[in-house]
């Protein structure tokens, strides 16, 4: 590519130099620390969750035990492998970029980009789930099921919960969130191994307040649902990026001599599936080994 000076004479421009630098090696290296910069802010974002989550989890362990333990370990590790392998298409097109290689790179962006929308797909089973079950932490965003007259459906007390019965739809014409299993609180309880502050957060008159219990279990679903949602929102984003790459790459723009974009979204979506792989064991492991109280 070439332009024309003010002195009539052609000066080559490497392809994808914008007018701003002077050559591709500046260009690059402004881009990078841009890139890591904007890393770096949201490191720090997702850090503040973080550092909100261990906090109460370390306050409140039983009642982040039992909201985990609600949570379907089988979605969250199948979301965790289509990442991890979303993270290798997306690396195998850096690679055909710099080899050149058009095809190769709009089939493995097309990959990245399924991998994305399942993900997605199962955040959505996964979040209406706990909406048909009263677990969405605010109130009126649950599902509504009116009151029955059948003893059967009436609401047990908390720790009454017996794990291997059918699942009940508890009466809730507000749609408000709701929480029945104490299990957990009763087995440390009895065994004598709570904290100082889940014995003031989780009882009234030395016995289990459900309602209590039930508003600590509320702070770990805010949590979850804060955290996986604005990381599905930071997918979305990843995926629009991923479209607007491909058109590009459709386009032959990208080569061994220009592939600083596809480097630098491949650097985007590397971050949010490194966030996931946190997210993954603190909100859907930890606390396993207390399942249904065991």
């Amino acid at each position: 590519m070439s332009s024309h000076s003010e002195t009539g004479k052609f000066h080559y421009h490497e392809p994808g130099l914008q007018h701003q630098f002077e050559d591709m090696g500046q260009q690059e290296e402004s881009v990078s620390i841009g890139m890591w910069m904007f890393l770096v802010q949201e490191i720090m974002f997702f850090g503040g969750l973080f550092t909100a989550y261990l906090v109460f989890r370390s306050k409140y362990p039983m009642a982040f035990a039992a909201g985990s333990n609600h949570l379907d370990a089988f979605w969250g590790g199948l979301n965790t492998l289509v990442l991890i392998v979303s993270s290798l298409t997306m690396a195998l097109t850096v690679y055909y970029a710099q080899k050149s290689n058009r095809n190769m790179q709009v089939i493995m962006i097309l990959l990245t980009m399924a991998f994305g929308a399942t993900f997605l797909g199962v955040k959505t089973i996964e979040y209406r789930d706990k909406f048909n079950h009263g677990l969405v932490p605010v109130q009126g965003w649950n599902k509504r099921i009116k009151a029955e007259t059948n003893a059967e459906h009436e609401t047990k007390p908390c720790w009454e919960v017996d794990h291997n019965a059918p699942a009940i739809e508890h009466p809730n014409p507000r749609g408000e969130f709701q929480w029945t299993d104490c299990s957990l609180v009763k087995k440390a309880q009895d065994e004598g191994y709570l904290t100082n502050a889940e014995k003031i957060g989780y009882f009234s008159n030395g016995e289990i307040d459900a309602n209590k219990f039930r508003d600590k279990v509320r702070i770990f679903y805010y949590l979850y649902f804060v955290m996986t949602g604005l990381h599905a929102l930071h997918m979305i984003v990843g995926l629009a990026l991923m479209t607007w790459l491909l058109i590009v790459a459709w386009r032959g723009s990208f080569s061994e001599d220009y592939y600083m974009p596809v480097e630098m979204s491949g650097l985007y979506w590397h971050f949010v599936d490194i966030v996931w792989i946190f997210l993954f064991p603190l909100l859907y492991l930890l606390g396993r080994h207390f399942m249904h109280g065991g």
